[in-house]
């Protein structure tokens, strides 16, 4: 891995690193930048994001969550979604902590360790056991789930199929 890892809250200057990030993610067929359109401004995107961490102003679906950008020597390399409860459609599919790593930064150990510190934002919300989820086929995030922890609750049918692990906090 590069230098140390830490999770932050997006800021005013991370605006272009972090829509070029959506872009490249995009491509993958990923949606690095949670709630993020190209009209919306980076002020009103930032403000929309302290509003879900503190459950103000949610649309319909949408439960409070803490985002955060993996920051490793000052360069966003991935991100994390803590959600602070589960809907039901969460509960089926979606889990406690979604997380990426930009393609660039793969295979240097990032996912792991944001997966890790994500743990430790769940825990302070309360949340003891965390829902974590990644597609059947994605060898490296199971891995990464078994690396911290994770305990196969189970594997849920379709293209492809998903997997549903437990992790305790």
């Amino acid at each position: 891995m590069d230098g140390e890892l830490r999770l932050r809250e997006l800021g005013p200057a991370d605006e272009a690193e972090f829509r070029a990030g959506h872009r490249a993610m995009e491509a993958d067929g990923f949606t690095f930048g949670l709630g993020l359109r190209p009209e919306l401004a980076w002020g009103d995107y930032l403000d929309e994001l302290a509003d879900q961490r503190a459950g103000r102003n949610l649309r319909e679906g949408i439960v409070p969550a803490t985002f955060l950008v993996a920051d490793v020597d000052g360069r966003i390399v991935g991100r994390t979604s803590v959600r602070h409860h589960l809907n039901a459609a969460l509960r089926r599919f979606g889990g406690h902590i979604g997380y990426g790593v930009l393609p660039q930064y793969r295979r240097r150990g990032h996912a792991t360790a944001i997966l890790r510190a994500s743990l430790c934002v769940a825990r302070g919300l309360g949340i003891t056991s965390a829902l974590v989820t990644c597609d059947d086929d994605n060898l490296g995030s199971r891995k990464v789930i078994e690396a911290c922890g994770g305990v196969l609750e189970s594997v849920e049918p379709g293209e492809p199929a998903l997997r549903r692990y437990l992790i305790t906090t």
